[in-house]
């Protein structure tokens, strides 16, 4: 993999969701096959959602109306690069890696995306094709908004546009920092930090992370074999222990400073 391969971290990724629930239907999407089913208690799915969370509640309720659940499993494709952009995915449980793939086959993750991240808002708004694919990490559950229900959202409550503002803000930023990254960080430096962004701001004592090496490679930007010297480095100090697919971190504060985040 090009070491110059971009990575956008934001979220844990470490609880195992549930499977498709009793009673759920197999339907074709054309984004992926999905299970598609009507939760017993949605309560209000939004509330932490950036994009409506400013909304007025009887607002939240004709999203949610208009939304569609869905249900992927572990290792399901949910859309693929250059599909058309024709919905909205607000993640209510798991985890999603979205991803670009090299002419080589080579593939470089962008970002794992937990709740209450939202996928395609940018493709919603200029009709484009999806610019990255998106594979479920584990079991998820997420709510489906059409672009026709999503546009009429938008002309009449703008705020939501602003929303949408800051979270493109929020991911310029965050490829800068990760451009930086790549320039001047080693690669144990950035399996290290790749480690700080997924544990989150879990105070634990020890924190699983669900995710195997080949995928932290792709993240880091990195080589399997190189990433796997990394964290064998890591192991062998007392940082972290591997778990066949999962890497359990037991020191935190050490990779901080191994990634250069702090001096202390």
């Amino acid at each position: 993999m090009a070491p110059a391969a971009l990575f956008m971290l934001r979220v844990i990724v470490r609880v195992v969701g549930p499977g498709a629930p009793p009673g759920a239907t197999v339907v074709p999407t054309g984004e992926g096959l999905s299970v598609e089913h009507r939760p017993q208690d949605t309560g209000d799915a939004l509330t932490g959602v950036d994009m409506f969370a400013g909304l007025e509640p009887d607002v939240r309720q004709r999203v949610l109306a208009a939304a569609v659940p869905r249900t992927y499993r572990k290792g399901q494709i949910l859309f693929v690069e250059g599909d058309p952009g024709e919905s909205l995915i607000i993640l209510k449980r798991g985890s999603v890696a979205v991803f670009r793939t090299a002419p080589t086959g080579e593939r470089a993750v962008l970002t794992v995306a937990r709740p209450p991240d939202v996928l395609g808002e940018v493709s919603l708004l200029d009709a484009s094709t999806r610019s990255a694919s998106a594979e479920a990490i584990e079991d998820c559950q997420a709510l489906a908004l059409s672009r026709a229900a999503f546009m009429e959202l938008v002309h009449s409550n703008p705020r939501i546009l602003d929303a949408v503002m800051r979270s493109v803000g929020a991911l310029i930023r965050r490829l800068t920092e990760q451009n930086a990254d790549h320039v001047f960080l080693d690669l144990p430096g950035r399996v290290a930090k790749t480690l700080v962004r997924l544990a989150g701001e879990s105070q634990a004592p020890m924190i699983t992370i669900e995710l195997n090496q080949s995928q932290l490679a792709e993240m880091a930007g990195g080589s399997r074999q190189s990433v796997n010297q990394a964290i064998g480095s890591f192991a062998s100090r007392g940082w972290l222990r591997t778990e066949g697919r999962r890497i359990v971190v037991t020191d935190v504060s050490a990779l901080r400073r191994r990634a250069g985040m702090t001096t202390a």
